[in-house]
C-alpha cells in the first residue's frame, strides 16, 4: 500500500508531497486507522536517562516541525518523537525550492532554514497531545540573531519547552544556518553550553523534573575534531549526544542531477559518516548515551548502529523511502 501511495507522492514537488503525506497521516489517524494500517508498537523497553523508552526506535527531529502531527506520528509505534527544530520567533525558511529528493541514492537533500511557527506554537501544541510516549523538543536559533547571540535565543527556547519536553536537544549542527555550525567547536562551544547546562540545571532543580540534554551534532568532523566534541560534552556534563545530522559532503551522491543543491544531504549516503562519528564519540564517552541517526532503512541498519555504539535509534529519510512499516522493524539488543 505504501509503494502506492509513495508513488503518487513523488509525483509532486517534495515539500507539497511531504505536507500532503503529513495531512493524509492526521486524517488516517482521526479515523483509527494508522495503528490497523501499520500495526502495533513494538514493545521492548529501554531505560536511558533516566526515561523509559517504549522501544528503540525514534523519529529524529525536522519532520515535524512544529508538533502539528505529533499524536499521528506516534501512532506509527514510535518509541519516542522528537519534534523542531524551533525558535523563539516564527520565521519562514529559506526560499524555495529547498527540499529535492535524489531518489536513486535514497536521499534528500534540504536547505529549510529553521522554517517553524515559533516555540509558543509548538509548546500548545505539544500540551495537547494524546501520544503517550517519549517527546524530545530540539532547540535552535533564529536567522535574524547573530552568531554572538545566540545563546539568548536558546536559553529562551529552553525555559520555553523544559515544562513539556522529556528530553531537550541544542541543535548546533545545521548547516542551513549561516554559522551555525562554528558554534560547534572549542572555547564558542562551551560558552554555549556551559550556560544551557547551568540554566537546564537550574529549571530542573525548580520543577523537580529531570530534563535531559541533549546536543546533535554533524558528521563532517575529523577524529580530532570528534575528540573536542567528546571532551566538551563530557565538560559540560550534558546527558547525551545525538549523531548525526545532514551532511554537507556531495561524495556519496556524485553524478546525480540534484548533488550540487546546496543544503544537508540525509539517507543512505550519511550511513557510513554517521557511523564512523558514533565509534569514535563511544570511544572517548564509553558510558554517554548516544542516539545514532543517519541513513537507517532497514532493521540490519539499525542494528548496524547499535553495533558502532548507539543506544537509541532516529528514522527520517528511510521513513520516506521505505514507508511506515520501518518503524516496526525493531533492532535486536
Amino acid at each position: 500500500m505504501y509503494n502506492l501511495a509513495r508513488s503518487i507522492f513523488f509525483r509532486v514537488d517534495p515539500e507539497r508531497s511531504h505536507g500532503m503525506a503529513l495531512g493524509a497521516l492526521d486524517a488516517l489517524h482521526r479515523l483509527g486507522g494508522v495503528t490497523r494500517l501499520f500495526g502495533r508498537p513494538v514493545n521492548d523497553p529501554v531505560e536511558l536517562m533516566g526515561l523509559r523508552f517504549a522501544n528503540r526506535v525514534g523519529l529524529a527531529a525536522g519532520l515535524d516541525k512544529n508538533a502539528d502531527h505529533l499524536d499521528a506520528l506516534g501512532a506509527l509505534g514510535f518509541g519516542f518523537v522528537e519534534v523542531g527544530t524551533v525558535t523563539p520567533k516564527p520565521q519562514p525558511g529559506n526560499p524555495k525550492p529547498r527540499l529535492f529528493r535524489l531518489a536513486q541514492h535514497e536521499a534528500i537533500i534540504n536547505r529549510f532554514g529553521f522554517n517553524n511557527k515559533g516555540v509558543g506554537h509548538l509548546i500548545q501544541q505539544v500540551k495537547q497531545r494524546h501520544y503517550g510516549g517519549i517527546v524530545g523538543i530540539n532547540i535552535g536559533k533564529n536567522l535574524t540573531t547573530s552568531v554572538d547571540q545566540a545563546l539568548d535565543d536558546y536559553l529562551v527556547c529552553l525555559d520555553a519547552v523544559h515544562p513539556y519536553a522529556d528530553y531537550i536537544a541544542v541543535n548546533v549542527s545545521s548547516p542551513n544556518t549561516p554559522g551555525l555550525r562554528s558554534l560547534q567547536f572549542g572555547e564558542q562551544l562551551d560558552a554555549l553550553l556551559g550556560p544551557i547546562r547551568a540554566r537546564a540545571t537550574e529549571l530542573n532543580g525548580q520543577t523537580g523534573r529531570n530534563v535531559p540534554l541533549l546536543i546533535k551534532i554533524a558528521p563532517d568532523m575529523s577524529a580530532e575534531e570528534v575528540a573536542l566534541m567528546a571532551a566538551s560534552i563530557e565538560r559540560n556534563a550534558l546527558d547525551g549526544v545525538i549523531a548525526t545530522n545532514t551532511t554537507v559532503s556531495r561524495e556519496a551522491v556524485q553524478g546525480d542531477p540534484q548533488a550540487d543543491e546546496a543544503g544537508g544531504l540525509s539517507g543512505k549516503p550519511v550511513f557510513e559518516a554517521s557511523n564512523r562519528v558514533i565509534r569514535q564519540l563511544r570511544e572517548h564517552l564509553p558510558s554517554l548515551p548516544i542516539i545514532g541517526v543517519g541513513g537507517i532503512d532497514s532493521a540490519a541498519a539499525a542494528q548496524a548502529k547499535i553495533a558502532a555504539g548507539a543506544d537509541l535509534v532516529q528514522l527520517y529519510s528511510g521513513l520516506i523511502y521505505q514507508g511506515p512499516k520501518l518503524v516496526g522493524s525493531a533492532p535486536e539488543h
